[in-house]
């Protein structure tokens, strides 16, 4: 029986799940249909958000520990990053064509400022609002349950707009329904209940870093592995959307599949990545999870077939489904209670770097050595990312078997 705030965040979750994909699906094809970016361009689509959200993260942290109720903060922090859409539909009707695609990028930017607020109160929210031993469970049904509705709502997207790429209209109409939905979030957020913070707050308030999380080796251990993988992953983002745009020449019928396909093995998948990660453990199982994804960039290249491209983004859906159930869970399951705050605000700062540094070096792999170099390399290293798992798991594993002997 799920909880009153369970069932809140369940339903946040649908609204911010709808937005997203009216939205962010559509910003590649877009910036380079519509707004003639560069690959250069495209490649900060993806690096922008995180070095925003880097210079976000402590702020938005010291915002969050002096909060007596998060749930306000973040759900005005949604609404500032969801009233951005606005101003993306109407860049068309702005002078001089040739800064259209800069004036794209800048309020991406300055969209990921609000976000990151969002992002990390939501995280310290619901760990709040969910009990520990709840957490498995609920996670992996409102995940299922998410991607059920975003199933639905690109299916719907990639029918009514089969033909309509190269439509201004078309687009303005995505991330005007984007726009709609966004309000309904921050409706949702507010209706979650929340105990004001019992907490003294001088304490936070005069320390805006806790270095004593450092101390906590199983915390370290998942941290450098956490930002390996996601250096590894988050690298070919830029090389995807290049590679399926300029040389596949997908359209919003086929992104939209895409994200059908994906979505579909994620919804079929979340409950055997549930029922591994509680019979094995979060650590070995997201490990499987890894290799499944170091084999995506591989695969994409050896065809342009737009059928197969479909069954390769579904095969990656499934893979996908295990990282975003674990790596989430193995994030507050390494983080001490106490200082919880500070690890998941370090994460996300550290996390930051990489997001922006890992898409610039894809887009220059692909520029120096071709699209096929550059997805063989990105494989590579995200197997040695899920090696780099392994070792951790091996680690905890011998520190649970000493900890029981002693």
């Amino acid at each position: 029986m799920r909880t009153y705030n369970e069932k809140i965040s369940i339903y946040h979750g649908m609204a911010s799940t709808i937005a997203l994909n009216f939205s962010n699906n559509f910003f590649p094809i877009f910036a380079i249909t519509i707004l003639g970016a560069t690959n250069y361009q495209v490649g900060l689509i993806s690096s922008l958000p995180p070095l925003m959200a880097l210079i976000m993260t402590i702020p938005a942290a010291i915002l969050l520990n002096r909060a007596q109720k998060q749930k306000k903060l973040v759900a005005m922090s949604v609404l500032l990053a969801r009233l951005m859409f606005l101003l993306i539909i109407g860049i068309i009707y702005m002078p001089s064509p040739s800064t259209h695609a800069w004036l794209f990028l800048g309020i991406i930017a300055f969209m990921s400022l609000p976000n990151t607020v969002a992002n990390i109160g939501w995280q310290t929210l619901i760990s709040g609002l969910v009990e520990e031993s709840r957490r498995g469970a609920f996670f992996s049904d409102r995940n299922r349950l998410l991607t059920i509705v975003g199933l639905i709502s690109t299916l719907i997207i990639g029918v009514l707009m089969k033909d309509a790429s190269a439509s201004v209209t078309a687009y303005q109409f995505l991330f005007g329904i984007a726009f709609c939905f966004g309000m309904l979030e921050v409706f949702l957020l507010m209706k979650h209940e929340e105990e004001p913070s019992k907490t003294d707050g001088s304490l936070l308030k005069k320390k805006t870093m806790d270095w004593s999380i450092f101390k906590y080796k199983n915390y370290v251990s998942f941290l450098i592995a956490a930002l390996f993988f996601n250096f590894a992953w988050q690298m070919a983002w830029g090389i995807f959307n290049i590679y399926h745009v300029r040389f596949v020449g997908v359209t919003i019928f086929w992104v939209s599949m895409f994200s059908v396909g994906s979505m579909l093995a994620q919804f079929l998948s979340f409950p055997l990545w549930k029922k591994w990660a509680e019979k094995r453990s979060n650590t070995l199982v997201f490990v499987w999870a890894a290799v499944g994804m170091a084999t995506t960039p591989f695969l994409t290249v050896l065809s342009t077939n737009v059928y197969y491209i479909a069954l390769v983004q579904t095969s990656s859906g499934f893979f996908l489904a295990g990282v975003v159930l674990l790596l989430f869970n193995l994030l507050l399951e390494q983080s001490p209670d106490h200082v919880r705050t500070y690890c998941i605000t370090t994460y996300n700062v550290l996390l930051s770097i990489v997001a922006f540094i890992a898409p610039q070096i894809g887009i220059w792999l692909l520029e120096q050595l071709g699209v096929e170099v550059a997805m063989y390399i990105n494989s590579t290293l995200r197997f040695l990312s899920a090696g780099l798992f392994f070792i951790v798991y091996v680690k905890f594993t011998r520190k649970k078997k000493v900890e029981s002997i002693s």
